[in-house]
């Protein structure tokens, strides 16, 4: 490592990274990319390990492979690599090379690196002492190896409870994290839903509410993990036939329905929100996700990445970390107003011939659905308050962390039946219409 250290101490692009066009969140489109190297599937404790053996999957060419593709397909993008406690430490040649690598792209483009705890998942394996030790040790570790005082702006989790955000932002003094993964319930290890699905501070009792005020806010962004298509989204796991969580992640997009169509459905996901949602939010953000042990051909990122260069050229492409830091630069407090709207792509669970619309606030958010040709039909198929009383479960005690309101999206209760507008509480109407007497007015 010290031989690689002296290849490329004299770039020094982690201190001067390539310029962006702005530390400003108004007016920008931005885009983020994590990637994700471990050695076992997921790793829930540092000698425990649940799911496959992952050591053939990982090898330098397949690392090299992967980045010459995100450089190729949008140049000067800065990207985040997260690697887990197993990754940090394994001693064999593959993993050795795959760190030097991993530096080295740090100081060649001014790529993040972090640490991931758990390989996804850590607080449904680890009490919380636990895994404020891992996230300690290993991100001191991440230092040791990129050196020249290194120390990343984000950390990747996956989930990641409400007491070690405030850890992080405490103690470590990190204060953006990866620390949701929105509207993900029956899938992998753990469930989430229940979050915004933009940038927000959490509250100290639960990691998918937004703090309500200075007496709850933990000063760590929480970000999605990667962007969803909202249709496909508002179902549970596998309901119906449909990965609920088909949006830009190859896994649901390029792995099941090949690099035509997959990048169609990446690109329609990304445009939710570069198009329409830049128009309702003032700014725009889209992120993804890909472990470098996918079977999937990268030729399929090339072309998602090179359409967006294409077609949003104004795009920034830099590390969630930066992008987080600048969310937390522009808002102090949670006075966020989200707004998005999606006409279906006709592609899985993305259901042609229909519209949702989702607003988020602090207080709450909301979801409606409809057939394209007739908004007047609107169903509300989520409600969910934030300025309730909220609670994590014990850690290490369960999959489920989700945050369920009046109504979820998933339909997994009888409660969460659609309903019209006009069919919701006056408690709950009176709170929406607070933030949208406008919309109320028209129902």
């Amino acid at each position: 490592m010290t031989l690689c250290l002296l290849l490329y101490s004299s770039l020094l692009q982690s201190a001067t990274p390539k310029s962006q066009k702005s530390n400003e969140l108004i007016g920008h489109r931005f885009l983020t990319f994590n990637t994700v190297i471990r050695v076992n599937q997921i790793e829930v404790a540092r000698d425990r390990n649940v799911g496959q053996d992952e050591r053939k999957d990982h090898t330098p060419s397949r690392v090299i492979k992967f980045r010459n593709a995100v450089e190729e397909g949008f140049p000067g993008s800065r990207i985040t690599w997260a690697l887990s406690w197993l990754a940090l430490h394994d001693t064999s040649a593959n993993y050795k090379k795959i760190r030097e690598l991993v530096v080295g792209y740090h100081y060649k483009y001014g790529d993040e690196i972090t640490f991931i705890p758990g390989a996804y998942f850590a607080n449904a394996y680890n009490s919380t002492e636990q895994v404020n030790k891992d996230l300690h040790e290993g991100l001191a570790k991440v230092s040791e190896i990129t050196g020249m005082g290194y120390r990343p702006n984000s950390v990747v989790a996956g989930f990641l409870s409400a007491k070690n955000l405030e850890f992080l932002a405490k103690e470590e003094k990190i204060h953006v994290c990866q620390g949701n993964i929105w509207s993900q319930y029956a899938i992998d290890n753990q469930d989430g839903d229940g979050s915004v699905c933009y940038p927000y501070y959490p509250s100290s009792e639960h990691f998918c509410k937004p703090a309500q005020g200075t007496g709850d806010r933990i000063d760590c962004v929480n970000l999605d993990g990667w962007t969803m298509d909202f249709l496909a989204a508002r179902r549970a796991g596998g309901a119906g036939g449909f990965n609920s969580r088909m949006g830009v992640g190859p896994i649901e997009t390029l792995h099941k329905y090949g690099e035509e169509t997959g990048v169609k459905e990446m690109l329609h996901s990304t445009a939710i929100h570069f198009d329409r949602g830049f128009d309702l939010n003032g700014f725009a953000w889209v992120t993804n996700c890909w472990e470098i042990s996918l079977p999937i051909d990268v030729s399929g990122l090339t072309s998602w990445l090179s359409e967006i260069k294409k077609r949003w050229p104004d795009t920034e492409f830099i590390t969630q970390g930066e992008f987080g830091l600048i969310w937390r630069n522009h808002f102090k407090t949670n006075d966020f107003n989200y707004r998005f709207e999606e006409k279906g792509s006709g592609i899985g669970g993305s259901d042609a011939g229909m519209k949702i619309r989702w607003m988020m606030n602090k207080t709450f958010r909301l979801a409606l659905l409809s057939e394209d040709r007739n908004d007047s039909e609107e169903k509300v198929i989520d409600f969910t308050r934030y300025d309730l009383k909220a609670e994590e479960p014990v850690s290490a005690s369960t999959r489920n962390w989700s945050l369920m309101g009046e109504i979820n999206q998933k339909q997994i209760r009888p409660q969460d039946k659609p309903v019209p507008f006009s069919n919701l509480g006056e408690e709950s109407k009176l709170i929406i219409q607070k933030i949208y007497p406008e919309f109320l007015r028209s129902k």
